[in-house]
């Protein structure tokens, strides 16, 4: 019975030993897994908005009721609300007759770029929607306060622009897939986006 004890002791004692004498090595940072839900999309056509468009089920339209302190200029402006990612989808809509369709290009170009200083690159992409329906989509990579933006005009009556923001501290290695994950679901919008006159 000793010499069971003696060689457990010994056995017990030169794996513990062993153990505390590797190199300890630093985990890689992770993030937590998320499961997307399937894409399905409903209509967004309400009385009087001169615009529709689909957007994803998990989202939810909410009238915009301020901007800045202000009210906003016109009471098409909307958000779409992604409760489940922590996003929204910020919609602001503006007529080309009482503002000047150069102005409104010009203002939407300044608006990404002043996401410069964090960002690491803005690509600026053509898109093409319903009928009368074209513009731009930026894509502002690095940890800019919104990863997506986009205009989309007629470039005689209306111009619809957009952006994807998050409740969070930008780090765009975290939300990377989420927002990849969203901007299939702008990219659908824009594409069946109309304009109702």
């Amino acid at each position: 019975m000793k010499q069971i004890i003696t060689a457990f002791f010994s056995l017990f004692f030169a794996l513990y030993f062993t153990a505390c004498n590797s190199d300890p090595r630093p985990r890689p940072k992770g993030y937590f897994q998320i499961d997307f839900p399937e894409k399905k999309y409903v209509l967004f056509n309400e009385p009087g908005y001169p615009y529709t468009f689909e957007y994803p089920v998990y989202g939810k339209v909410v009238k915009d009721t301020t901007f800045f302190d202000d009210k906003p200029e016109n009471p098409y402006w909307i958000n779409l609300e992604l409760p489940e990612f922590g996003g929204r989808i910020y919609i602001s809509y503006k007529t080309i007759g009482s503002n000047k369709f150069e102005t409104l290009v010009e203002d939407a170009f300044k608006m990404t770029s002043k996401h410069s200083l964090k960002a690491t690159s803005i690509d600026e992409i053509p898109v093409k929607g319903g009928p009368g329906v074209t513009g731009f989509v930026f894509d502002v990579g690095g940890n800019a306060a919104t990863g997506k933006q986009f205009f989309v005009t007629d470039s005689t009556k209306h111009f619809l622009r957009g952006a994807l923001y998050f409740d969070a501290t930008p780090n765009y290695d975290s939300i990377k897939p989420v927002d990849q994950f969203l901007y299939k679901d702008m990219q659908h919008l824009i594409e069946t986006l109309k304009w109702k006159n």
